[in-house]
């Protein structure tokens, strides 16, 4: 992972947000390493953690690690809506951030905080659009084969459908700076997990400098996606996405 010295990151803050659908569980470890790598890059911060409507004890998870971790240059904060999807959650964080660059993980942290490390560099190098990616030289990802299945057919339908130029689109480890951030996500209008393809879809279509860096990881059996249930509404999504631009919604 690339180790960033304080003068070549070329930003004053960084917004990490992390969606969170019933997640108190884990949150309170996610929470404390998010805390120190954020203290490791040695600027000021914050953490925002999008609640999707939590029905588990993901507030008072959120509230004791704010009063854990919480600092004059370290804000841990808890942002609250409806019941409504990954994308709506990781939406409203984003446009609630205050720092520049704006980075969202998954609140499990199969993409290992410390990806930030990369995804920053590639914005200080000069994207606008930083994305973790599984499927670029340098990638060593092991997973279980369902999951491989299901990407690989998602994969195949993003490219048929949705053109993003990019490889993978749904690792839940990105980066933004403020204004491509804002940019896109006042535009987002997916709620579920097929958001990621939208919003790096209006990229290209708006001229975003978009960069992929390599990913080691080992995914679990564990994912919050349930293939019956969720890859139907992904299909539907992606078809959404193409007839909204077909009949010009995002122009």
């Amino acid at each position: 992972m690339v180790r960033l010295g304080a003068a070549a990151r070329g930003a004053s803050s960084l917004s990490v947000v992390l969606p969170a659908f019933n997640e108190g569980r884990r949150l309170p470890a996610t929470l404390a390493r998010c805390a120190g790598f954020l203290r490791a890059l040695d600027l000021e911060g914050e953490i925002v953690v999008a609640d999707d409507g939590s029905t588990d004890d993901t507030v008072a998870a959120v509230s004791r690690a704010a009063a854990e971790l919480a600092s004059e240059r370290l804000a841990v904060r808890h942002l609250r809506s409806d019941h409504r999807g990954k994308g709506a959650a990781v939406a409203a964080g984003v446009l609630a951030s205050r720092g520049d660059p704006v980075a969202f993980l998954d609140a499990d942290l199969t993409i290992p905080v410390e990806t930030i490390g990369d995804l920053l560099a590639a914005l200080r190098a000069g994207a606008d659009v930083a994305v973790a990616s599984r499927y670029v030289p340098g990638s060593t990802v092991r997973r279980p084969r369902v999951r491989l299945v299901m990407s690989h057919v998602f994969r195949a339908l993003v490219r048929a459908l949705v053109p993003t130029g990019i490889s993978d689109t749904q690792c839940g480890g990105k980066a933004y700076t403020a204004a491509a951030a804002r940019t896109l996500f006042s535009r987002v209008t997916i709620d579920g997990f097929a958001f990621d393809a939208e919003v790096l879809f209006l990229a290209r279509r708006l001229g975003y400098r978009v960069r992929e860096v390599p990913l080691r990881i080992v995914q679990p059996d564990e994912t919050s996606i349930h293939l019956l249930r969720d890859a139907p509404r992904m299909v539907r999504d992606l078809v959404l996405i193409r007839w909204r631009a077909l009949t010009g919604r995002y122009a």
